[in-house]
């Protein structure tokens, strides 16, 4: 099991994550900061210069005659530490050794510049003058970003030049040297103290942005762990329902604005209950989970979505060009899961492994403009892929007349057509052998449009029980057959062939029970032929409703005996009271073979109890083949073609011609 919820979402939403030690903060300070210092560096330094150099203008006011000397020194140290200063920034040098050069001009700045001004023979003005040197403290913790040390080494250097000025400065009464001595202490401990103040608040604003910076990431990473939470199905790992649906909106925007063609494709794990029910939950779920994962590689080289539809029904979107390429993908992806030879014993159609269906719809210009169509003619195509025999894909075909318009024109139809009276019964009689005559008769439901068009049994049979409209209709079968032949009787037994749908319907049972006591019909005189068929799944429900039809008195044929797979099986489980044997057989006994088969299952039959009834008598000679057999009642053409109700009347004289169908 590879794809689980943890795989896609591993995330604890109510852990913290780990927050860097105060080394590594100190580090991503630095380094999240460069930038910005440099800028500001480089911006702040050209200002100074600026500002050193407009200092000339005292130069000359204060100390004229040493002015040349003093301003000569100001532009030599101004260019040159400009060039180094950009020549790092061109060369893309640290942020901290860019501010190494600028303090470390700013100090040979004050030094380059009082050295010569104190050449002065104006003692009074450079005895002033010298207070100005403050400005450089002031501009090395204050105007400047850099860090504590760097600001606290070129202060110090500042300082020490200042007094060794001052202790060189020979004029100078001890007086001055104290007061000015004190000034430039203070300047140095206020400046350096506030350039402390400021470096531990730029940390701490960096330290808070980083926080906010942290939470930011966990609330949107925590949003994104819950939005694919949202749409991540919990057991494979694939998207879920919500999901597939918006990207089924985006798929469906594309096709209408730029017409990408796209394939919608559902897939549906055959006989799925039966491998739940016996392997178990546990073993269920790891079934679709290697489902899940056997999809999701048959789709990579199509660069395909999947995701979790249902309960076991996946669905695969696909931008494709052509039909072709929708139909190939589809059969991928059949072969992909049954390459996978999961076991599932339970199945009862020849098959020993889990296998799936599949039905794809493919865009094109009658598709419309609603997305549910699309949808709509996938689920059409799985419905044809299961009625085939399942393991097979189905594409949706406009011309098909199961999956074509029509068929949703006949699905209206069926909702009107039993107050509308466009559906009847006619009655095919069941023939005794031995005697002649007609020991039942078989309803057979026909259906016409409103302008009187009659509707195929195989059109209309399929698309009722696709669309649950058999459960109407049958019932109102039952009461009509009771109403019409039963209640005088017209004959001894009806037979009504029911759907695997209805009894798999909770309350069928009842309700027929019902349609008895309503009509006071005895139970024996009705009959339910089920369809050996690969629809009819063995599970307990059905075998729960048949065993309460059989304890109202109904009789249980089996109808088409000898087609599908499950026969022999219903044969051990269900005490039938006539099994008929399908018509295929009685027409291949012009071979030897073939009659040879017949015959073999003619005693297979016979062996188990059941009456036996074979159809399809056609000829004369058929006929005489089931009397050398011995078989006890016949049904065809030959013995009696369908009619309705009105045409049945009470015992008629022998010699009645076999085209009237009239009961004995």
């Amino acid at each position: 099991m590879r794809h689980t919820l943890a795989d896609v979402v591993e995330i604890d939403l109510h852990s913290e994550p780990p927050r860097p030690a105060s080394d590594e903060l100190r580090a991503r300070y630095q380094e999240e900061g460069a930038a910005a210092r440099k800028l500001a560096t480089r911006h702040g330094f050209w200002t100074a210069v600026a500002v050193y150099l407009l200092f000339s203008i005292t130069d000359v006011l204060l100390v004229p005659d040493v002015a040349h000397l003093t301003i000569a020194a100001r532009f030599a140290i101004g260019f040159v530490a400009l060039i180094v200063l950009e020549m790092q920034a061109r060369l893309d040098a640290s942020a901290n050794a860019i501010d190494r050069t600028a303090a470390s001009a700013l100090v040979v700045a004050y030094a380059g510049w009082l050295y010569p001004a104190m050449m002065t023979a104006d003692v009074q003005s450079i005895s002033y003058y010298m207070v100005f040197g403050a400005i450089f403290m002031m501009s090395v913790n204050l105007f400047f970003s850099f860090q504590f040390r760097l600001s606290l080494f070129a202060s110090v250097a500042i300082l020490l030049i200042f007094f060794a000025a001052v202790l060189s400065f020979s004029p100078a009464e001890t007086s001055y040297r104290l007061a000015f001595g004190t000034f430039n202490v203070s300047c140095f401990v206020f400046t350096s103290y506030v350039n402390w103040k400021l470096n531990r608040e730029r940390y701490k604003v960096f330290l808070n942005a980083f926080e906010a910076r942290i939470q930011q990431n966990e609330a949107s990473e925590r949003g994104k762990a819950l939005l694919r939470l949202s749409n991540t199905d919990s057991l494979t790992g694939l998207d879920n329902r919500r999901a597939v649906d918006q990207k089924l909106r985006d798929y469906w925007s594309d096709w209408q604005k730029r017409g990408d063609s796209f394939a919608a494709i559902l897939i549906d794990v055959d006989f799925f209950k039966r491998y739940n029910d016996f392997y178990g939950h546990q073993e269920g779920d790891r079934c679709l989970v290697l489902v899940a994962n056997a999809l999701k590689e048959s789709i990579g080289p199509y660069n395909a979505s999947i995701g979790r539809y249902g309960g076991e029904e996946f669905i695969v979107l696909a931008r494709l060009r052509t039909r072709e390429e929708a139909a190939d993908l589809a059969e991928t992806i059949r072969c992909g899961v049954e390459t996978l030879a999961l076991p599932h014993e339970q199945r009862r159609d020849g098959m020993s492994i889990v296998t799936v269906s599949v039905g794809a719809a493919f865009t094109r210009s009658q598709t419309g403009s609603k997305l549910e169509r699309l949808i709509h003619e996938a689920d059409r195509a799985l419905y044809g892929a299961k009625a085939s025999g399942r393991n097979c894909t189905r594409l949706f075909d406009p011309n098909d007349p199961q999956s074509s318009d029509e068929s949703e024109h006949i699905a209206a139809l069926l909702k009107i057509a039993i107050d509308q009276k466009l559906v009847s019964l006619v009655y095919q009689p069941i023939r005794n052998v031995a005697s002649g005559r007609v020991d039942a008769v078989e309803a057979l439901m026909r259906l016409k449009m409103l302008d009187g068009t009659a509707v195929p049994p195989s059109l209309f049979i399929p698309i009722a029980e696709r669309t649950g409209a058999i459960l109407d209709l049958g019932r109102w079968a039952m009461r009509t057959v009771c109403q019409e032949l039963l209640v005088n009787d017209h004959v001894p037994v009806v037979s009504v062939n029911v759907s695997p749908i209805q009894l798999r319907s909770p309350g069928f049972a009842a309700s027929v029970a019902a349609i008895l006591g309503e009509t006071g019909v005895a139970g024996g005189r009705l009959a339910l032929e089920i369809t050996e068929g690969l629809d009819m799944e063995m599970h307990s429900d059905i075998l729960r409703c048949i065993s309460d039809l059989k304890t109202l008195g109904i009789r249980i044929w089996l109808d088409d005996f000898g087609t599908g797979f499950a026969g022999l099986s219903w044969l051990r489980l269900i005490d039938f009271d006539t099994v008929k044997i399908d018509r295929s057989f009685l027409h291949d006994c012009d071979a030897p073979r073939g009659k040879a088969m017949l015959k073999d299952i003619i005693g297979l039959v016979r062996n188990r109890g059941p009456k036996i009834l074979v159809e399809g008598v056609e000829t004369e000679e058929q006929l005489a083949l089931m009397r050398q057999f011995r078989i006890d009642q016949v049904q065809g053409f030959h013995v009696g073609r369908p009619a309705p109700a009105r045409n049945f009347r009470p015992a008629a004289p022998a010699g009645t011609r076999p085209g009237r169908v009239e009961p004995a």
